[in-house]
């Protein structure tokens, strides 16, 4: 194995969205995986965006707002664009995000990020905020499925918090066929499959279609499953699937560097 590709001769199954896969993939690349990317989730738009546009129009009422990925920052800022809200309507609020590639797309549209948690899970943002929200109104920009970790937690700290979905994750059905024939094809089997959220988890379940657990558990037996981080995880682990690789800390960068400790570890 080589130093400068540590990962040559290792085929990847990325299942992030298909707009998200490319940093994920580029950085596999870069260390000589052979990437194969099926996507487990697909981003659309919610069924209506009134209720976000409606918090949106009265900004003015909230002291916080906590964004939970990079999809929603997006999805908030083109329905401010279409608006035509602009960041001086955010200023006088204090924004919390999770992770730093959430905290990275706000800051590039020029807005400060008061709050990014230690550990890049529900729970922790929590942690960082509770005492620092009582009384205060929250605004919570997620995903339409959602752990509610967030919102009851800091209404038991006495905040006021409404949650409006700027977007939602569903199933890509051609993923169902595309993930058959890679594993039925001695070319393109994974040696690692990467999940990046717990919906990627749910949905690969999904993709598995009438494979009981135990099926897939053989099936999948030579193939190390990848998790970005604890959330992600407990999913996997609730579907009876296995974790062999836990990014820590939970990025993109830790993932790939997981993955290719644990290929190492193999190979010594």
């Amino acid at each position: 194995m080589s130093r400068a590709l540590p990962l040559a001769g290792v085929r990847v199954l990325v299942g992030r969205a298909r707009h998200q896969a490319g940093a994920l993939s580029a950085e596999l690349r870069q260390r000589g995986a052979s990437v194969l990317e099926i996507p487990f989730i697909e981003i659309r738009q919610p069924r209506s965006f009134r209720p976000l546009d409606s918090a949106l129009r009265n900004l003015s009422h909230y002291d916080w707002l906590i964004l939970t990925s990079v999809n929603g920052v997006e999805a908030l800022w083109e329905r401010l664009a279409k608006l035509r809200l602009a960041k001086r309507h955010l200023a006088h609020l204090k924004v919390a995000a999770i992770g730093p590639a959430t905290k990275k797309a706000i800051a590039k549209r020029g807005v400060r990020v008061a709050v990014v948690p230690e550990e890049y899970v529900a729970e922790s943002v929590v942690k960082s905020l509770r005492r620092a929200v009582k009384g205060k109104r929250v605004l919570l920009v997620r995903a339409k499925v959602a752990r509610d970790v967030i919102p009851q937690e800091l209404r038991r700290a006495g905040a006021i918090v409404e949650v409006v979905e700027a977007y939602e994750t569903v199933l890509p059905k051609a993923s169902s066929a595309k993930l058959s024939a890679a594993m039925r094809s001695a070319q393109h089997r994974p040696d690692v499959i990467t999940f990046t959220s717990s919906s990627t988890a749910r949905n690969f379940a999904a993709l598995l279609g009438g494979l009981s657990r135990a099926q897939a558990r053989q099936q999948f037996a030579a193939v190390k499953f990848a998790s970005i981080g604890p959330v992600t995880s407990a999913t996997l682990r609730d579907l009876k699937l296995p974790v062999d690789v836990e990014a820590n800390p939970y990025t993109i960068p830790a993932l790939v560097k997981a993955i290719e400790k644990s290929v190492l570890a193999e190979r010594l």
